[in-house]
């Protein structure tokens, strides 16, 4: 991993993670499948100048799809669970 932009892919914002955002200080980031916690910790501390608590990574399968008669996979994704420390937030 040459550069912190290619560890740190795009934050996900559904209605579950700016709930969280707001009540647990824990944002969701779509990560480098490759990336562990520290690489993403150093990451996201570097990209938006925060301190980090605590990374959770959670590996998403690939889901099998159908169009008409050709069958296909969705992409493998990687989800980090970052929680920041007191007084510490994103502006996404």
């Amino acid at each position: 991993m040459n550069n912190y932009r290619d560890i740190i892919k795009a934050p996900i914002i559904t209605e579950k993670t700016a709930d969280a955002a707001q009540n647990n200080r824990t944002y969701v980031f779509s990560v480098d499948t490759k990336a562990n916690k520290t690489q993403i910790k150093q990451a996201i501390e570097a990209i938006f100048n925060v301190k980090v608590e605590n990374v959770n990574t959670v590996n998403v399968k690939p889901k099998k799809k159908r169009v008409g008669r050709y069958v296909g996979k969705t992409n493998k994704v990687k989800k980090a669970y970052v929680k920041l420390q007191e007084g510490s937030s994103i502006e996404l």
